[in-house]
């Protein structure tokens, strides 16, 4: 069984039915949409189409991809066999709600389930002669696939497909050898770095966030928005050992807004979207699992027990606000919060649960990638901003900010490395969309702004194992991977790339570098 088509069905699949003009927009669907993306709307070959599912894409943007097709995907367009009115009332139609929530339990995932190649057969040894922990995995958004780079050649050593809408950030194995990836669409896929074979892959939820990898290597917790779940995976083939139900103390249900592994605390973090809480579940101590009695058995057990919470206890810790983008102290013993619409951040310790500090940071900053580092002998945290443009000083060892400093736009990734002594951070979110900013990180000065490629979107800076290049991505459909040299920050090579997004270091990644988002 293939797990992937090597075509994938796009966002906006339709089956190639001679159509009839219809005034039902719901008849249109079930017609020309179904058979890609479900009668139900939750996906089939194809990926949801509901509201939640769609992300940033615009009405307009739905009814140009029903007529003219997606490039490199299954997508055809249909300007020639449906209406104007037709095509919008589709557009209209998979951008309302359902009429009830869907449900996504333990025999959906287990329907979806599939194993591939087995972990037995692949190389012992690395099929290549570079530096295995010093890869890179890019994410193609324009054709949805994966690219594997080889770090110290800069050539890319493998490519495959992936589901739709790949996101939330690779992680690895704590060996660095395999991969795990989900998509919006509630899958989750584990890959082999060396090889680009695909091991296994579950579909979790309908609306998936992220996920996070226990730092042993056992355990995947997966966060959904819809339903309201968080599901735990074995990590070794995907199996779902819990599905856990997102309920307040007081029974509010919540969506998920990200997962988190905490390492020295041998947990998982969870943030939440709709209530002031954060949860803490303890997945084991030294190498004895938390979960004491569950049978490890795939079969045995399986039909019993997966939404019992007690599995996997979870701690809530209150919080004043909601908070749904954390950052971690460099030990994992504070936790930094920050609400969508708030104007300040909370510090949470993790160890009485209590908020021990308030921070000035109302431009709403993207504590997800933020970076640490050493300035004046003090632990700092530098985060840009989603709303101001402007990067965040923070002192770690008394709370208080030390600086704001202007930049030319809002930016969505900041990056540094221990060997580095320079911090980037992109404009994406202003007018200088293609520009990307060099911080010193000894006078907390902007020192050079580069913009290799006028008009085009610039973004995701990531630096190699060694901290000597740094890799920026120009997010086009034709765009490319540029590598420049992290001292003179001149682009030293071009690799073209399909609308490339996130691109993540293996070694800084499973290292927990203090200049790359965990």
């Amino acid at each position: 069984m293939r797990l992937i088509p090597r075509l994938l069905v796009a966002a906006l699949c339709l089956s190639p039915l001679a159509a009839q003009a219809e005034d039902d927009p719901a008849r249109l669907y079930t017609q020309h949409c179904a058979a890609c993306h479900g009668g139900d709307r939750l996906g089939a070959i194809g990926p949801a189409l509901i509201p939640d599912n769609l992300g940033r894409m615009k009405k307009a943007e739905a009814e140009r991809v029903i007529a003219q097709g997606r490039p490199a995907t299954n997508m055809e367009g249909f300007a020639d066999r449906l209406g104007a009115d037709e095509i919008a009332a589709l557009a209209g139609y998979i951008f309302s709600p359902l009429a009830q929530a869907p449900e996504w339990g333990l025999a959906q995932m287990r329907a979806s389930h599939v194993k591939g190649a087995d972990s037995a057969s692949l190389p012992k040894a690395p099929p290549f002669a570079s530096d295995p922990l010093n890869l890179f995995t890019v994410v193609e958004a324009g054709d949805h696939h994966v690219t594997v780079l080889d770090g110290d050649r800069m050539e890319p050593l493998a490519r495959f497909a992936t589901r739709f809408a790949v996101h939330g950030g690779a992680k690895y194995s704590p060996d660095g050898r395999f991969v795990y990836l989900a998509s919006r669409d509630g899958w989750v896929s584990k890959y082999d770095m060396w090889t680009g074979a695909v091991l296994a892959e579950i579909r979790v939820g309908i609306n998936t966030r992220n996920i996070a990898v226990s730092h042993d290597g056992r355990l995947v917790l997966a966060g959904n928005g819809l339903p309201n779940t968080l599901v735990m995976l074995d990590a070794g083939d995907l199996t779902p050992l819990a599905v856990i139900p997102v309920q307040g103390e007081d029974k509010t249900p919540s969506r998920v807004s990200a997962v988190y592994d905490a390492p020295p605390r041998a947990s998982f973090i969870v943030a939440l979207k709709d209530i002031k809480e954060i949860w803490e579940i303890p997945y084991g101590k030294g190498r004895e699992p938390v979960y004491h009695g569950f049978v490890h058995n795939h079969e045995a057990g399986m039909a019993e027990g997966l939404a019992d919470r007690s599995l996997f206890p979870a701690r809530h810790i209150r919080t004043e606000e909601v908070l749904d983008d954390f950052f971690f102290d460099p030990g994992y013993r504070n936790i930094i919060g920050a609400a969508r619409d708030g104007k300040s951040g909370q510090v949470i310790n993790l160890v009485t649960g209590q908020r021990i500090a308030t921070l000035p940071l109302p431009g709403m900053p993207h504590l997800g990638s933020g970076i640490t580092f050493t300035w004046q002998g003090r632990p700092v945290l530098a985060t840009p901003h989603l709303k101001e443009a402007a990067v965040s000083f923070i002192d770690m060892s008394t709370w208080h900010e030390i600086k704001r400093l202007p930049t030319c736009g809002g930016g969505f990734f900041m990056r540094g490395h221990e060997n580095s002594p320079y911090a980037w951070v992109d404009c994406s979110l202003g007018q200088a969309k293609d520009s990307m900013q060099v911080i010193d990180t000894r006078t907390l000065e902007i020192v050079k702004t580069i913009t290799p490629e006028p008009g085009r979107a610039l973004g995701h800076a990531e630096f190699t194992r060694d901290g000597r290049f740094v890799l920026l991505s120009v997010m086009e459909r034709d765009g490319a991977l540029l590598v420049a040299d992290a001292d003179s920050f001149a682009v030293v090579k071009r690799l073209p790339m399909v609308h490339p997004v996130g691109k993540y270091n293996v070694f800084n990644k499973i290292t927990l570098s203090a200049g790359t988002s965990h």
